[in-house]
C-alpha cells in the first residue's frame, strides 16, 4: 500500500514539473491592414534629353577676335558668344551702300526723262518709240535699284553674322575655337562648329514601355478606367540615381506611333520641370507612370509577407489566438506599404513582427501595433 502511494505521488510531481516547464506562447506584433485609396504606377528606366540642342556654327568666314562666354555657363537667347573680324564685311556693306545710291540716282534720272518724254509726245516733239525706250530705261533702273538693295541687305547680314549670338537659352559647352583661328562660313558648305547649347528647363525623359503594359493601359482606356497618354498629360514621377523615392514630377508628352519591332517596346516621353538645373541631359532616371484610376485597397508592410514555395502568404491570428497561413495576391508598393489585392479582410489581425516565432496552428500572444501598421 505504501508503495502505491509513493508511486502516485511521484507521478503527480512529474506532471506538475511538465506543466511548469511548458513555455508561454510567443509574443508577436499584429496589425490590421490599412485601407485607403491608392493608384497603381508602372515603373521604367529612362534617359533625360534636352528639349532643344543647337550646334553653334560660323555663318561667315574670318578670324575669331573674341570669345564672349565662359565654358559651361548658362546663356540666354541673344547673348553674344563669338566675334569674327567684321572689317571685310563692313567694307563690302559700304560698297553695296554706294552702289544702291548710284542705282537710286539713275532711277530718278530715268523717271524725269520719261516724264519729259510723255509731255513732248503730246506735241509730237518726240516719237512714241522714244517714250517706250525711256519707259524701258526706267524699268531697268528700278530693277538695278532692287538688286542693289538686295546686295546691301546681304552685306549687312554678313556684318551681323560676325557677331555670333545664342539662339536659345541653355547651358553652353566649351569653346571649340580660340581667338586668332580662322573659321569657315556656311557659304562654302563646311561651316566651322564653334560650340553647342542645350536647353535645361524643362527637360525630356525618354523611356520604353513594354508591350504587356501598353496593352493593359489600352484596355483600361477602353473601359474608361484610365486616360490615354496620347491625349492626356498623365502624371509621372521620377527617381534619380542614388535616390530612394521620387524627387521630380512631370507629365506625359508623347507616345510613338508604333512598337519597336526589335524590342517590342513603345518609345514614350515625359516632360519634367528642372528649375534648379540639377538634371543634365544624358542622365538616367526611374520613371513611374500612372497605371490605374484611384481605388480602395488594403495595405501591409512588406515585412509581414512571407514566401511559401511559389506563394506569397501572411500569418493571420484568429479569434482564439492561433496562427493561420493565408495565401495572398500582392500589388505594387504605395508609400512604403504593399497593396494586397486578394486574400485578406480589413478586420484580419496580421503578424507584422515576429513571424519567425509563429507556427501554424499554435497559439501566440498578440500585441497590437500602432496605427498605420507600425510596430509598438
Amino acid at each position: 500500500m505504501g508503495l502505491l502511494v509513493a508511486l502516485a505521488l511521484a507521478g503527480c510531481d512529474e506532471k506538475a514539473q511538465s506543466q511548469a516547464a511548458a513555455p508561454p506562447p510567443p509574443s508577436v506584433t499584429v496589425a490590421q491592414p490599412v485601407k485607403r485609396s491608392v493608384t497603381d504606377w508602372d515603373e521604367f528606366t529612362g534617359r533625360f534629353e534636352a528639349i532643344q540642342e543647337v550646334q553653334i556654327r560660323a555663318r561667315v568666314g574670318g578670324f575669331v577676335t573674341n570669345v564672349e562666354f565662359k565654358d559651361g555657363d548658362m546663356v540666354h537667347a541673344g547673348d553674344l558668344l563669338y566675334i569674327i573680324d567684321p572689317r571685310p564685311f563692313e567694307a563690302v556693306a559700304e560698297q553695296a551702300n554706294g552702289q544702291l545710291a548710284d542705282a537710286r540716282a539713275k532711277t530718278e534720272l530715268a523717271k524725269r526723262e520719261l516724264d519729259r518724254g510723255l509731255k513732248l509726245v503730246q506735241t509730237s516733239a518726240v516719237s512714241e518709240q522714244v517714250v517706250d525706250q525711256r519707259r524701258q530705261a526706267l524699268q531697268a533702273a528700278n530693277a538695278a535699284e532692287t538688286i542693289a538693295e538686295g546686295a546691301l541687305k546681304a552685306a549687312q547680314l554678313n556684318v551681323e553674322f560676325t557677331h555670333v549670338v545664342a539662339p536659345i537659352t541653355g547651358r553652353v559647352s566649351r569653346h571649340l575655337v580660340s581667338v586668332g583661328n580662322l573659321v569657315s562660313g556656311s557659304d562654302n558648305g563646311a561651316s566651322t562648329l564653334l560650340t553647342t547649347i542645350v536647353s535645361m528647363d524643362p527637360i525630356y525623359i525618354y523611356f520604353d514601355v513594354d508591350e504587356a503594359t501598353h496593352l493593359k493601359n489600352n484596355k483600361l482606356w477602353f473601359e474608361g478606367k484610365r486616360p490615354s497618354s496620347r491625349d492626356t498629360a498623365n502624371p509621372v514621377q521620377v527617381t534619380l540615381t542614388g535616390e530612394t523615392k521620387p524627387s521630380h514630377e512631370g507629365k506625359m508628352d508623347f507616345l510613338d506611333n508604333r512598337l519597336d519591332v526589335s524590342t517590342g517596346t513603345l518609345r514614350s516621353r515625359a516632360i519634367i520641370p528642372n528649375h534648379d538645373l540639377s538634371i543634365l541631359p544624358g542622365q538616367f532616371g526611374r520613371v513611374r507612370l500612372i497605371g490605374s484610376s484611384p481605388y480602395e485597397a488594403l495595405l501591409l508592410p512588406d515585412t509581414a509577407i512571407a514566401t511559401d514555395q511559389s506563394r506569397k502568404i501572411v500569418f493571420v491570428v484568429k479569434d482564439d489566438d492561433t496562427v493561420e497561413a493565408r495565401a495572398v495576391e500582392l500589388g505594387p508598393l504605395d508609400e512604403g506599404q504593399r497593396v494586397v489585392r486578394t486574400g485578406l479582410k480589413s478586420e484580419d489581425r496580421i503578424i507584422i513582427d515576429g513571424i519567425q516565432r509563429a507556427r501554424v496552428g499554435a497559439k501566440v500572444a498578440p500585441k497590437k501595433a500602432e496605427s498605420g501598421g507600425k510596430k509598438s
